[in-house]
């Protein structure tokens, strides 16, 4: 939630995000000072989606640690969950418990809500694979003289010569993998070990087996780590050229634009213009449009109207510039009907070298007009991430600016003797 002047005043999750808010602005609803203080003061609203409850509880932390909101008292302590690190830059790589995620370029697992959880998969691993758990930067035969985990965790021991550089460093690789979610026959052994002790009536055995198996499931299914710069980079690069390749581009699309219609039943329409430089949104370049020439709701028209604004704005004498630039992409939400609208009003300009798609939101299809069929890009795919990334924002920024226009309105009117 953020207040009038865009500063995050609350942060919440939900799995019905809908049922959540609509709970704060119910009529007569008994909601203590707090709370009526916070209704009073929001004005805007921001979501993200999130795959399950464990990132939606990590994301829910590292946003109120970040910002700090005013309505958020829990979690504003500098307190972070536990995250899994393997040092793989270390001559004998080892692993270690951490609360801090850097880019250090070691290798993160985590972090995940639940401390036992890293905690065995950590125990697990070293006992499997043979890692060291000693903290000796280089271990020799004098650190060994005080440890015993060759003996009783099954160490592989290289402070004592037993195993060679490149075989331990394979181990440890492997171990990485299971821990990335790559290896999931080891899940089936554990699980096989466990049945096995219970048959045998070693209860103790199939417990402590049970609950190591529930950690290395949670361990090993997702990992919730902030995506580091450098590799959301990498990924938006690799959407980029995907997309290119996808539409039929030269090169990949450094400047997107995406448009969007709102409206309530054909009242206060307007239309938002979002942008991407190199596959992320630029805010500073967004701009915001209202509807003046077609009436009621009648998007293809609508979308046709923003495009001749924007196209031909800066043309016009006097007008302040857009600061925009011929976009490499057009994006417009909707199907074939808007986009043939688009590139009705496009071709009136005598603009034939700007790239338009449409993108339907039911199936998340790129629609096309020239002949080809619809494409339906794979569902983890990054350049389908782009594009729906932009798409969202487009929406958020026209209904943000609709429902200013629709209270700013109904204010009006309230003052009306």
């Amino acid at each position: 939630m953020r207040d009038r002047r865009g500063v995050i005043i609350y942060v919440g999750k939900a799995k019905d995000l809908r049922r959540r808010v609509s709970s704060y602005f119910r009529p007569r609803a008994n909601h203590a000072p707090k709370v009526r203080s916070m209704v009073d003061t929001v004005f805007d609203f921001e979501w993200m989606t999130v795959k399950n409850d464990a990132e939606a509880l990590l994301t829910e932390a590292e946003l109120i640690k970040r910002h700090k909101p005013h309505f958020n008292i829990l979690m504003r302590d500098d307190k972070r969950y536990l995250a899994l690190r393997g040092d793989s830059a270390a001559e004998w790589p080892r692993f270690s418990c951490v609360r801090t995620v850097k880019e250090d370029g070691a290798k993160y697992f985590g972090p995940f809500p639940s401390s036992p959880v890293v905690r065995t998969a950590k125990d697990f691993v070293e006992k499997r694979y043979g890692i060291r758990e000693c903290k000796a930067e280089c271990p020799c035969e004098e650190d060994h003289r005080h440890c015993l985990a060759d003996v009783i965790r099954t160490c592989s021991a290289p402070c004592l010569g037993r195993i060679s550089n490149a075989e331990y460093r394979a181990r440890f690789e492997e171990a990485c993998e299971f821990l990335s979610g790559h290896r999931p026959s080891v899940l089936s052994e554990v699980e096989s070990e466990m049945r096995e002790a219970a048959e045998k009536g070693k209860y103790e055995t199939a417990a402590r087996l049970r609950d190591t198996l529930f950690a290395l499931k949670e361990m090993t299914k997702a990992h919730f780590v902030r995506t580091p710069p450098e590799m959301r980079r990498r990924n938006v690069e690799q959407g980029l050229k995907e997309l290119a390749e996808a539409i039929g581009l030269k090169a990949p699309p450094r400047f997107i634009e995406c448009c969007d219609i709102s409206n309530l039943f054909g009242t206060h329409s307007v239309a938002s213009l979002v942008v991407a430089r190199d596959g992320m949104p630029d805010k500073r370049l967004y701009r915001h449009f209202r509807i003046k020439t077609i009436e009621g709701a009648d998007d293809p028209r609508s979308m046709a109207e923003v495009v001749r604004r924007r196209f031909t704005h800066d043309a016009a004498p006097g007008a302040k510039s857009l600061g925009l630039q011929k976009p490499d992409l057009f994006i417009c939400d909707g199907g074939i009907t808007q986009l043939r609208a688009t590139r009705a009003a496009l071709a009136e300009l005598g603009i034939d070298d700007v790239p338009t798609v449409g993108l339907a939101e039911r199936q998340e299809e790129i629609v096309f007009d020239d002949g080809r069929e619809n494409l339906l890009l794979p569902r983890d795919s990054e350049a389908l991430f782009v594009c729906t990334r932009l798409r969202d924002e487009a929406h958020r920024f026209a209904i943000t600016y609709h429902r200013h226009l629709r209270d700013k309105d109904l204010r009006d009117r309230l003052k009306k003797p």
